[in-house]
């Protein structure tokens, strides 16, 4: 267990925008009307961290198994209930992988290493959300 807790803080700055500070220290707006998309919302982070937390495992494992990646973009589509507090319900990430010869093996396993063991964002989204996953394997003669 990590002896320190994780805290981040939340400021108003009126109108429905908020300043947050994580751990880091860099601060980010967030926008809490869906409509005027000035900032990121909640919702967007959530998605935008499973994308990365995985994105982030995925290409480590792939420069340790020395895949010659050159582009790689992670996709991720949230599902949600209509009904308050309209959670999200499902997650699907698509991984692309570009690169010279990359092992499709290499890439399955990948995804399926961060999915199952390492992504801690996906760990804590799973109890009340399912996680599908894919990807594809394009060649590039970069």
């Amino acid at each position: 267990m990590i002896d320190t807790p994780y805290k981040a803080t939340v400021k108003w700055a009126g109108d429905d925008l908020f300043i947050g500070t994580p751990p880091s220290g860099h601060a980010l707006t967030i926008d809490m009307k869906g409509d005027r998309q000035a900032a990121y919302s909640p919702l967007e982070m959530l998605l935008v961290s499973v994308a990365a937390c995985t994105a982030g495992d995925v290409i480590s494992i792939l420069e340790k198994k020395r895949q010659k990646v050159t582009a790689y973009n992670v996709q991720v589509w949230g599902t949600r209930v209509d009904d308050h507090p309209r959670k999200f319900t499902a997650f699907h990430v698509h991984h692309i992988v570009q690169g010279r010869s990359v092992s499709e093996k290499a890439v399955a396993d990948a995804v399926k290493l961060s999915d199952e063991k390492y992504c801690s964002v996906a760990a804590t989204v799973r109890p009340t959300a399912t996680i599908t996953t894919s990807y594809e394997v394009i060649e590039s003669g970069d």
